[in-house]
């Protein structure tokens, strides 16, 4: 599903302030995968989503979605396979337009006809997927995005992607801006989406607990590194104590140590 060769990338080139982040990183990701993302800060965590979304491209190197050759497309061209989900839940949806119409942008990849579409079997359709979200949205189709929580947005994003089906989806801290009891049940419907539509999964996270808990793959990155790659039987006995001594024993700093010690967090 995903394949990384030999990616290069350094921001600034040429100036004082240049940084590199890879050097010839290689990964690839199998069909269905869901893969946990964990690293602190600067680690390389989101410029790998980055590189995958085509918001930027690598120096050197290629990038293959399900099978393509994708390196040097642009995002709008890769957003046909690729779904990204953000920390921010004001991000995935359009906050001056209704819950409903919102869907149907998802629904239909855009605003063509987007009035003559919304008919009374469609809205039933979204009341539907909506009342397993168990949020309540069902009961406010007709109201402005801009009027819900930020755990509603979120999990209205990611009705959103389920419905626009992209085979991969990326999920950038998409819990870190929710309090803890929204961000439980945006993490469950991840999973239960995630599962019954079988996406290829990366899902970047501040949380150990999250990174232990959730999809069937851990990356642990460091300074643009991929530092331990585990799955199956050793990942499902990992704990967030053992995780943090791996850390430490992968070259960490005591900073960074310490920082995957909070609350759970990397």
């Amino acid at each position: 599903m995903i394949r990384l060769e030999g990616i290069v990338k350094t921001f600034h080139p040429g100036s004082p302030d240049a940084h590199t982040v890879f050097q010839g990183l290689n990964l690839e990701v199998g069909e269905g995968e869901f893969v946990t993302v964990i690293g602190s800060n600067g680690a390389g965590k989101s410029t790998l989503l980055n590189l995958i979304s085509g918001k930027i491209f690598a120096d050197a190197g290629r990038v293959f979605i399900n099978g393509r050759d994708m390196t040097k497309l642009p995002e709008y061209r890769r957003a046909q396979y690729v779904g990204r989900i953000f920390q921010d839940p004001l991000a995935g949806t359009a906050a001056t337009m209704t819950v409903e119409d919102n869907l149907m942008i998802a629904a239909k990849k855009g605003f063509r006809g987007l009035r003559i579409s919304l008919n009374k079997k469609q809205r039933e359709t979204f009341r539907n997927h909506l009342a397993h979200l168990d949020m309540g949205l069902e009961d406010r189709m007709k109201d402005n995005v801009g009027l819900l929580s930020g755990g509603q947005r979120q999990a209205l994003t990611l009705l959103m992607m389920v419905l626009s089906r992209p085979p991969l989806i990326l999920l950038d801290e998409h819990t870190a801006a929710l309090d803890p009891r929204n961000a439980e049940r945006v993490m469950d419907l991840t999973r239960i989406f995630v599962g019954d539509y079988g996406f290829t999964t990366l899902m970047v996270t501040h949380n150990m607990a999250h990174a232990i808990r959730y999809g069937s793959r851990l990356l642990m990155m460091d300074r643009g590194r991929i530092v331990l790659d585990v799955g199956g039987e050793e990942k499902a006995g990992l704990t967030v104590e053992g995780l943090v001594k791996r850390f430490s024993e992968l070259g960490a700093t005591a900073s960074d140590a310490l920082l995957l010690t909070r609350g759970g967090e990397v």
